[in-house]
């Protein structure tokens, strides 16, 4: 309230200092209204007055002259008339001005001598008055003047009063918006404060929700309310995570939590800093109309690698890819995010669309990617992408090390398949520097993998790494293989690791995962998954009673074409589930500037339009393509609505799609139906496991999760969130960490 007080003064204040100025202002230009006013009265009874009094002087009626004169004394505020003549003697004057009219007035003097009118305002004996003096002629030559005397003082009078009017009107008006400003105050600021205040009391004592803050968030407050909410929420994790660690010290449970991986990371690494190099960017700045939105990719990467960065404060360096990317950094082309949250760093490189054409869609995704994958497209290697990679390697390797210039053993975690040669490049520069490689796609055997025309240089700019990661062991022992065959180089099959030039690289699985749900996180909602059902489908104008779902890239090797034939041959042998059965297929673009990928997303559409014509109703139909990107939270609403997932990928390192199906499950009633060619199949045993090329396999799968018991579905999805519950993204990073970490660098093989 003081300060409510202090802000009604002050504005009391200014506004009565404002108010004598207007006040003032108003006084003095009625001042000069009356005065011009009076002077143009005095000029006009003059003019009427001339002639007579020429007349007279001309025959020197003195008496006449003096009758005159009389007459003019009770007109107020005319207080009378005097005549001079030319030597300045008076002649005649109204009876009560003789102390008021003389030769000593300088006005009368100066009228006579220089034969024009003089006006004059004159305070004499403490009256203010006015005289005009106009010169009387005869004949053309100068006879003697005029003299109009009027009492001013009603001027000053009328002038005081309107001063005092205006300043007293102002004043009740600033005393008026005085209380109406403290009335908007109270119950525009100081009520939501006051509220705020005692949800904030309620928070600390663990009895308030996070959204419920009072304040106005799409006004004044809207700032503040921001940054409350993020406090809020802020406050309820770090609170559901202490209760978290306090239920696993006393059940003596080993589940690595965002807390626990904080304090492992940071004992591991201590002040040293940790970098992470990748193609795709964790958040994306893109013009939609004339404003600018943040999204964040639908991508495994960006769930898997960024509960590191914020947890050590650490740099990520990768492609600025939005059309809006360069607006949000600063000189030195970085931003912190995430955006409502700041953790860790975010440095954009750019690329030109030479080198985005030639290293990523051409190398990598035209090159590598199908020849990783081995999903029947026929890899393309050209020489001129071959250069670009090369190109973009080094202009990431040289960014690094720029940022790493001077640190000590700097920790690197370089993300696939885009940087292989990255690792070789920053470690003959800095050899102090502990570099990790994790290979997100599946690594093919050596006879597949030796239709890439430069493999030796491939291999040579991952073995300089310190530890080269995959997802599955098979994957590891491929890459060993490969190693074995091509590079000069002694390859340890006890200890899974290569030497080569004196230098060691270790060769680990670490099937990556998901960040799963804690007590008090947005995502365990508690909401009805039946019902957020009926309200998704009746958004697509659909009315059904179960509801499936399917979450990719649209890419080739995610065998969505396979899984819509699947569904077709579902409803040709159960067509008791037609109108009882939709299938939601999400299917975000992706690099659609190579005819493989652009061919495929005419081929889904195609084929769900036509599956679609040959079964839909008016109120129903088998199969939902939504082909755009979903954020994680919409994603989520799906997954948890979803009676069943189908993951049919036809050769995949892991898959999280499966495992966020999973950990969105809080009911234990879905049903995961996963390909045996993903990584995920050998943790998630649980699912059902298909042969995502067998039509007849797949339509059975289906029919068998939706009439699946209730106490089976329930004891699989048990089983299986106790797997990515206990093997989560934080135990991933951890182990990773851990072992980039132990790494003697500069160290040889011992002979055994």
């Amino acid at each position: 309230m003081r300060m409510s007080f202090r802000l009604i003064f002050s504005l009391i204040l200014g506004v009565t200092l404002l108010s004598l100025l207007f006040a003032v202002f108003q006084g003095r230009a009625e001042k000069r209204s009356l005065q011009k006013e009076l002077e143009s009265r005095a000029a006009i009874f003059g003019d009427s007055l001339e002639s007579k009094v020429a007349n007279l002087l001309e025959y020197r009626s003195h008496r006449r002259l003096q009758e005159l004169a009389g007459e003019f004394g009770k007109r107020e505020p005319l207080m009378g008339i005097a005549v001079f003549d030319k030597g300045g003697e008076r002649l005649a004057a109204t009876p009560g001005l003789e102390d008021y009219v003389s030769t000593e007035l300088p006005v009368i003097l100066q009228s006579i001598s220089s034969d024009s009118r003089k006006a004059e305002f004159k305070t004499l004996n403490e009256k203010f008055l006015h005289f005009y003096v106009t010169p009387v002629h005869d004949e053309a030559q100068e006879a003697g003047a005029l003299v109009i005397i009027h009492d001013a003082s009603y001027i000053k009078a009328q002038t005081l009063q309107l001063w005092w009017r205006t300043f007293l009107s102002t004043l009740a008006q600033a005393v008026f918006i005085a209380l109406v400003t403290l009335l908007i105050i109270q119950l525009s600021i100081l009520g939501p404060i006051a509220r705020t205040t005692k949800w904030m009391k309620e928070l600390r004592a663990g009895r308030g929700a996070a959204g419920r803050h009072g304040l106005d968030e799409k006004d004044l407050f809207q700032p503040l309310a921001q940054e409350v909410t993020h406090l809020a929420r802020s406050l309820t994790y770090a609170r559901a995570a202490a209760q978290e660690e306090a239920r696993l010290r006393e059940t003596a449970e080993a589940r690595w939590t965002p807390e626990r991986l904080r304090v492992h990371v940071r004992s591991k690494l201590g002040d040293r800093p940790f970098f992470v190099v990748s193609n795709r960017e964790p958040y994306i700045h893109s013009f939609k109309g004339k404003n600018v939105e943040v999204t964040v990719p639908a991508s495994g990467l960006v769930t898997a690698v960024e509960p590191i960065l914020r947890t050590c404060q650490g740099i990520w360096l990768a492609h600025g890819s939005g059309d809006a990317d360069r607006l949000a950094v600063d000189e030195n082309d970085c931003l912190q995010v995430p955006p409502d949250d700041p953790q860790y760093t975010l440095k954009r490189l750019w690329l030109t669309k030479e080198e985005e054409e030639g290293y990523y869609f051409g190398f990598a995704n035209e090159g590598l990617w199908p020849l990783c994958h081995i999903a029947h497209t026929r890899p393309i290697f050209r020489s001129k992408d071959w250069e670009c990679y090369q190109s973009v390697n080094q202009k990431f390797a040289d960014a690094l090390l720029k940022e790493m210039q001077g640190m000590e053993e700097p920790g690197v975690l370089v993300q696939d398949y885009h940087f292989a040669l990255l690792p070789q490049l920053v470690k003959e520069r800095l050899p102090g520097a502990r570099v990790a490689i994790f290979w997100h796609i599946p690594w093919p055997n050596p006879e597949a993998f030796a239709i890439c025309p430069w493999q030796a240089e491939i291999l040579k700019g991952l073995l300089g790494a310190d530890l080269v990661g995959f997802h599955v062991q098979s994957h590891c022992n491929n890459f060993l293989e490969t190693v074995d065959r091509v590079i000069e180089s002694r390859v340890n099959w006890e200890r899974f690791s290569v030497e080569r030039s004196g230098h060691i690289t270790q060769v680990r699985p670490f099937p990556i995962s998901v960040a799963y749900p804690e007590a008090g996180t947005p995502e365990r909602s508690g909401a009805s998954p039946y019902l957020d059902r009926a309200t998704l489908m009746k958004e697509h104008g659909v009315e059904t009673t179960f509801m499936g779902v399917g979450v990719d890239r649209v890419d080739y090797t995610k065998g969505i074409l396979e899984r819509f034939q699947g569904l077709e041959r579902f409803f040709e042998k159960y067509p008791v589930f037609l109108g009882q059965f939709t299938f939601v297929q999400i299917g975000e673009p992706s690099r659609t500037h190579i005819k493989r990928y652009h061919d495929l997303l005419g081929e889904v559409e195609s084929e769900a339009e036509r599956i679609n014509w040959r079964f839909q109703t008016s109120k129903w139909k088998p199969i939902v393509y939504l082909n755009r990107h979903h954020s994680h939270q919409e994603l989520r609403r799906y997954y948890q609505a979803a009676d069943l997932c189908l993951v049919t990928s036809l050769h995949d390192g892991m898959n999280l799609v499966a495992k966020e199906y999973v950990a969105a499950h809080e009911d234990n009633q879905g049903v995961l139906i996963l390909s045996r060619f993903t990584g995920a199949c050998r943790e998630l045993r649980d699912a059902l496991i298909v042969n995502p090329y067998d039509v007849e396999q797949l339509a059975d799968a289906i029919h068998t999760a939706l009439v699946m018991d209730h106490a089976e579905r329930d004891d699989r999805m048990r089983r299986m969130r106790q797997v990515v519950k206990d093997f989560n993204i934080y135990r991933w990073a951890a182990e990773l960490v851990t072992q980039l970490c132990e790494i003697r660098l500069d160290t040889h093989v011992e002979v055994s």
